[in-house]
């Protein structure tokens, strides 16, 4: 049984959340997982066919690639000649319109030569077609040489090249009369590019007809794959060819059942597959690590994180983004070994690659070589405590999937350098890989970001918080010389302690400096910081001096929120004395006043008792330190007999029943504390004098 899962009845509610937890984060995975997309695989053109013979199970088509649809596409562009509707009524109105105003002008102006000429030239120009400019630039834009130009339903094919504009069109007209000689300067007075208007419009309906019968001329297939055929064999080199045939089988799978009936199928795989995996999860937390499933922040923390990698992984696959090696998934049991353990760590870690995986085809590869990430990540990370580690770890991290991938490439034939294109290793994993470890840096970043957003406490923020020069130890150094001693001396062997018995110890370390601060706000009436034997309690009374004493605790909170100190510290402060009572003061007043009535809730701390392993530690360590100081004589024996004394009252007292630290660790505890204090309280050998006269 796990010191962390204290055995507790549950009720239908507890299982009813954990079983909504599920569903949610089921729901929320599934929905996003890609249906029919093509997924990555681990095979790809010119690597050698990982799996076993692959033979055809039915007939199937091969369908071409984007690229040669693209090929195909491109060409019937060439072949699109987008229809023009000539309208003959736009001739017969402009010539009308010039008619009549020619009848209005004198005979000499346009003689009747001229009138056949340029009515002649009319009929030419409006037979060719006259086009807009907009709609000429749109034809040269696309490349087109020729139109299709119908008229009562005949259509034919004419150039591009051989059309008029309004202003081509005048231009023409200039220049035949030129060649016949007639004079420019009585066609000009006579304004002639007023009676040229286009007469050849856009047909869209006709033209997208006709683009759709082009483009219902392309097969989307190149020839077909025959039921028993054999495909590949294992070790066979996957061309081009291969490959094309092995996806159209995937495209053709998906047409065998219905889509809704094949999408439901699909469905009810994945949420299978991932409810499975979120309850062994649930299972590991209920099994040995119950202090997390039953903590709202610990249970957001890791639903954050096992959500967040799949939907990542899922994106990229689903949109063709980027690869999939590119995301650091190593960040993941960093994270959880740092805020919470390493068992726990690496279990998440498994069950949040298991399910990237699903949104991969064939993710052998991918699962080996995460799980080598995450396992070196763990193993590097025993205790963060500064910047450079995570340095290291990324880099640890890295250079063991780069070799661990290369072994997989030499397993399966492949070469580094001198080979061809079919043979040789894909060096884009190893970039990626390289890319996905430099990105693993940003782990530090975010891990403030973290401790933020879900109340954890790091290391490295405690590593900093025990800094003796920040404000708040640096006033207590000042104000409570003696306090800051004590919590010195606490802390150092309390951090011995942890160390013995595999508990957290720099937690308890910096937990052990900060759990007397609240003596600041009257540093005078605890003995430690008393000078000259005065001694303020004796103007009070018992009750009064223990109210003093007990506000240590609620003083000690107030200053830790006001200098915002973790919440992982301020428990240390509230459970450094438990609910325990100002002994001293009680019996005290107990045995000045045996005929009265005496409320012992006067005389007990608020509490509570220690709920951590960290926080029993410190409560030992504190009490005993404490004590020693007045001891009468230092002896072994006497060191030995107080420490039996105060850790066997408090477990008598029922201190430790709420947290998770067994017997054993108990009486290492006491070992340590008899070696420690041996050692600072023994005594020092006497210097012997020197005689100033000497006997001669």
């Amino acid at each position: 049984m796990s010191r962390y899962n204290k055995p507790q009845d549950k009720t239908w509610k507890d299982y009813l959340s954990q079983v909504l937890l599920v569903a949610v984060a089921t729901f929320i995975i599934v929905w996003f997982l890609p249906r029919g997309e093509r997924a990555i695989m681990n095979f790809d053109i010119g690597r050698p066919w990982p799996y076993s013979r692959f033979i055809a199970p039915y007939d199937f088509p091969i369908f071409k690639t984007d690229a040669q649809i693209q090929i195909e596409h491109d060409s019937i562009q060439g072949l699109y000649e987008p229809y023009y509707e000539l309208r003959p009524r736009v001739e017969v109105q402009q010539v009308d319109a010039f008619r009549q105003a020619i009848r209005k002008a004198d005979a000499e102006e346009c003689p009747v030569n001229y009138r056949v000429f340029i009515e002649t030239t009319f009929h030419e120009i409006y037979q060719r077609g006259i086009i807009s400019t907009s709609d000429l630039q749109t034809l040269q834009q696309e490349g087109r040489t020729a139109i299709r130009i119908f008229e009562a339903n005949e259509a034919s094919s004419y150039p591009v090249k051989e059309l008029f504009t309004e202003k081509s069109a005048y231009e023409y007209l200039m220049h035949r009369a030129d060649e016949q000689s007639f004079s420019r300067q009585k066609l000009q007075n006579l304004n002639l590019n007023q009676y040229l208007k286009s007469n050849l419009v856009f047909d869209d309906v006709k033209s997208a007809e006709r683009w759709e019968e082009l483009e219902k001329s392309l097969s989307p297939s190149s020839g077909m794959v025959l039921a028993g055929q054999n495909i590949i064999d294992r070790g066979d080199i996957v061309d081009e060819n291969v490959y094309q045939i092995i996806e159209s089988y995937y495209l053709a799978q998906a047409d065998q059942l219905p889509s809704s009936k094949a999408d439901h199928l699909i469905l009810l795989g994945q949420a299978l597959y991932v409810m499975i995996i979120l309850l062994c999860l649930v299972l590991y937390f209920d099994l040995f690590r119950q202090d997390y499933i039953t903590s709202l922040r610990s249970v957001s923390f890791i639903l954050v994180l096992v959500l967040a990698f799949p939907l990542a992984t899922e994106a990229l696959v689903r949109h063709a983004l980027l690869s999939v090696y590119l995301i650091p998934y190593a960040m993941l049991p960093i994270f959880l070994r740092v805020f919470m353990d390493s068992r726990t760590a690496f279990i998440t870690h498994v069950c949040t690659i298991l399910l990237c995986a699903m949104s991969l085809r064939y993710p052998f590869e991918f699962i080996s070589t995460q799980l080598v990430a995450g396992l070196i990540a763990i193993y590097s990370l025993r205790d963060l405590s500064e910047r450079y580690q995570i340095i290291r770890t990324a880099i640890m991290v890295t250079f063991s999937i780069l070799i661990f991938h290369i072994s997989i490439d030499l397993m399966n034939g492949r070469t580094f350098f001198g080979g061809d294109s079919m043979t040789s290793a894909d060096w884009a994993f190893y970039t990626h890989m390289v890319i996905s470890g430099v990105l693993l840096l940003f782990a530090y970043p975010l891990m403030y970001l973290l401790e933020r957003i879900f109340g954890f406490t790091s290391n490295v923020t405690l590593v900093e918080l025990s800094n003796i020069n920040r404000d708040l130890l640096r006033r207590l150094s000042e104000q409570a010389p003696g306090t800051f001693q004590h919590s010195m001396m606490v802390s150092n062997l309390a951090a011995e302690v942890a160390n013995k018995i595999g508990a957290k110890a720099q937690l308890v370390r910096t937990g052990a400096l900060y759990h007397d601060i609240g003596k600041l706000e009257n540093p005078e009436y605890f003995t430690e910081n008393q000078l000259g034997g005065s001694n303020p309690h004796n103007f009070l009374t018992c009750k009064e001096s223990a109210a003093i004493i007990l506000r240590h605790v609620t003083d000690g909170l107030e200053l830790a929120d006001r200098y915002r100190l973790p919440r992982i510290i301020r428990d240390f402060i509230s459970t450094h004395h438990g609910k325990g009572v100002a002994k001293y003061f009680y019996i005290t007043q107990k045995n000045e006043h045996p005929d009265e009535a005496i409320n012992i809730e006067d005389y007990t701390y608020v509490g509570p008792n220690p709920s951590t392993t960290e926080q029993a530690i410190l409560m030992m360590v504190d009490a005993v330190e404490a004590s020693a100081r007045s001891l009468s004589e230092y002896t072994e024996e006497s060191i030995g007999v107080l420490v039996d004394k105060i850790i066997d009252g408090q477990m008598a007292d029922g201190f430790f029943k709420d947290c998770p630290i067994t017997f054993a660790d108990v009486q290492t505890t006491k070992k340590v504390l008899k070696e420690k204090l041996v050692t600072i309280y023994h005594t020092r050998v006497s210097y012997p004098t020197l005689n100033e006269n000497p006997a001669k």
